[in-house]
């Protein structure tokens, strides 16, 4: 079958448990520091929203899994979250996804997986080189690059072992941690996941705005470039009266473009 003909198809139900020990992981993946009891003490204990990209993390791999695209050259293309409840501490989490919409982008598709439960609606795209030519439609355009200068740049640095930590929350795509499976993937070594660089920037985001990043409401980016663990990345902050606009980049290599994040 064609690309095309994935969209609409149900990718299943599924129903994830987890401990507060995983949440508190997770935390600690993406950046958050010791002395931030409320995310990595369960005793007073808040799961960051992004949390739940990782229980959801079974739907686009179903999808590879099931024949959709070439799962050693597939990369994630952009990611929306919108928060409907706070995630428990602990617990488990009934999703069901789809494959929302297949674009045609001419030598690659981009297949577009949602993921609903009760806490969120998540949405993947995933950029599949070869899977295009089917005739479909091309899609929305990529966000325009903000004209104005930010207001605020903030450094966020990586850590060395941060891909290997981050990939036992889910996503051990070996991409994240094997040369080899990186090269066949187009990159020099192994790449940090864009989920979690997309987790790390909210910190400073949501510092600026006076927020509790356990109080994201919506979030939006995509992926642009890879970040190599021990790279810092410049987080350009756009704040905004209904909700905050950023970029960021290593140098002038754009690694996160058209992003949107809005607060309780």
């Amino acid at each position: 079958m064609n690309a095309g003909e994935w969209a609409g198809r149900s990718l299943g139900e599924r129903t994830v448990d987890y401990a507060e020990r995983d949440a508190i992981l997770y935390a600690l993946a993406v950046g958050a520091k010791a002395a931030q009891l409320d995310l990595v003490f369960e005793e007073r204990l808040r799961v960051l929203p992004t949390f739940a990209l990782t229980l959801a993390q079974w739907a686009p791999d179903a999808l590879g899994s099931a024949g959709a695209f070439d799962t050693r050259t597939a990369v994630h293309g952009a990611q929306r979250l919108e928060v409907l409840r706070p995630l428990p501490r602990s617990g488990e989490l009934a999703m069901k996804a789809r494959v929302r919409d297949v674009w045609d982008k001419g030598s690659a598709a981009i297949f577009d997986v949602e993921v609903e439960s009760d806490c969120f609606v998540a949405a993947w795209s995933i950029y599949a080189p070869g899977a295009g030519g089917f005739g479909g439609d091309r899609g929305p355009s990529a966000p325009r690059r903000a004209s104005e200068p930010a207001r605020v740049t903030v450094n966020v640095p990586t850590g060395e072992n941060q891909a290997a930590l981050y990939r036992l929350l889910g996503d051990r795509h070996h991409m994240h941690v094997d040369p080899v499976a990186a090269r066949a993937a187009g990159q020099p070594r192994p790449f940090l996941h864009g989920l979690c660089t997309l987790a790390a920037v909210l910190f400073p985001i949501a510092a600026g705005a006076g927020a509790h990043p356990a109080d994201l409401r919506r979030l939006t980016g995509r992926f642009a470039g890879p970040v190599f663990p021990g790279d810092v990345v410049a987080v350009a902050i756009h704040p905004g009266e209904a909700a905050t606009g950023f970029e960021a980049s290593i140098g002038d290599r754009p690694v996160l473009t058209g992003g949107e994040v809005s607060f309780q």
